[in-house]
């Protein structure tokens, strides 16, 4: 059995530090994103590489952790259950005596009273209901669970069940190639293009200079129009970088304002449309190397509960993107905490030339 701490004196010692700790360090990162439009993108690599598994408070704290310890983590579950049918154990890896956790946030759910609940709503926090009007069973908060990452287990071998893998895996047992030639490796289009009408806007391939379009790359219109197009004349790979662009603006939002001028900065819409998009590619096997949009960061002005509310949107809608476009599994790295409401942008969104 791995152990953590010497008891449970110890753990309430260690506990109310570490929390500061945390905290600390989460507000460091986010400054330093607000100063240096660099560390965004270095930011965004590291969340791609985990397929935006992870919300950004835990996405941070693993960092943390992980550079603490000097390794480069791939893949995190928890210890497993008893009779090995979650976690690590499933998958016939068991963790090495002696390893330390690594900490996440993960979400406290329970029922709560009908008190609590009117006191909840008393003091303008939102509580879910069942149809008979009863308090349902939802997240009341969060608190620090363990999880261990892959280098720290032996046992079966273990394939980190990537986006790209599985999607492989899928095409696979379809009897199509496991890797598609050409331009786009991913074999996502299809499915993208499905997910845009299922928004509700038309799609198609439009030469450049096409009505909206331009000399865009992409254009998403919405009102009475409820389109998006993409040039036709670039690479089968590029169209899929665009297309999970124009997914990114309406995914996060920045067409549903009715004021033309919007809420939210058009550099701020451009870095989570293109941001979504840098994460979603490199999940899906495509390399988007040429990431350069980082500058449009200056709408922040160091604001940190700005860069905050932006990175949370980013990974939230890149993690609805990837989930809706890998096929059904039943390992996902743990997870707890979602951005909340997203405010719209403008009416008109696209990425640029």
């Amino acid at each position: 059995m791995v152990t953590e701490t010497t008891g449970t004196a110890r753990a309430e010692q260690e506990h109310d530090p570490f929390l500061q700790k945390i905290k600390t360090d989460f507000d460091a990162r986010l400054a330093a994103l607000a100063s240096d439009p660099a560390r965004w993108v270095e930011f965004i690599e590291q969340v791609a590489v985990f397929g935006a598994h992870y919300s950004l408070g835990n996405q941070l704290l693993l960092v943390m952790q992980a550079e603490e310890r000097g390794i480069t983590p791939r893949f995190f579950l928890p210890f497993g259950n008893r009779a090995g049918t979650t976690g690590w154990k499933r998958h016939g890896r068991t963790v090495r005596k002696g390893e330390q956790a690594f900490k996440v946030w993960a979400p406290v759910r329970r029922r709560p009273t009908e008190e609590q609940a009117r006191q909840w709503e008393s003091e303008g926090r939102k509580v879910q209901r069942e149809p008979s009007g009863r308090p349902a069973v939802q997240v009341v908060g969060f608190r620090l669970m363990s999880t261990f990452e892959l280098s720290q287990t032996d046992g079966a071998p273990f394939e980190v069940p990537t986006v790209l893998q599985r999607r492989r895996t899928r095409m696979s047992a379809a009897g199509l190639p496991q890797l598609l030639t050409g331009d786009d490796p991913t074999g996502a289009f299809g499915d993208l293009v499905t997910l845009i009408e299922a928004e509700g806007y038309a799609f198609d391939l439009a030469a450049p200079g096409s009505q909206y379009l331009g000399e865009a790359n992409g254009v998403t219109v919405a009102g009475d129009v409820m389109r998006v197009r993409v040039r036709n004349d670039v690479s089968t790979a590029q169209q899929v970088k665009t297309t999970v662009h124009e997914l990114a603006h309406i995914r996060c939002g920045h067409l549903t304002d009715p004021d033309p001028g919007g809420t939210v900065h058009r550099g701020r819409a451009e870095t989570e449309a293109e941001s979504v998009a840098h994460i979603v590619c490199a999940a899906l096997g495509l390399d988007t190397a040429a990431y350069s949009d980082a500058y449009v960061l200056g709408w922040a002005d160091g604001d940190m509960d700005l860069v905050a509310q932006c990175a949370a949107t980013v990974l939230t809608v890149a993690k609805r993107i990837l989930n809706d476009l890998t096929p059904p599994g039943d390992d996902h790295a743990p997870d707890a905490l979602e951005a909340g409401d997203v405010p719209g942008a403008a009416l008109v969104a696209g990425e640029p030339a």
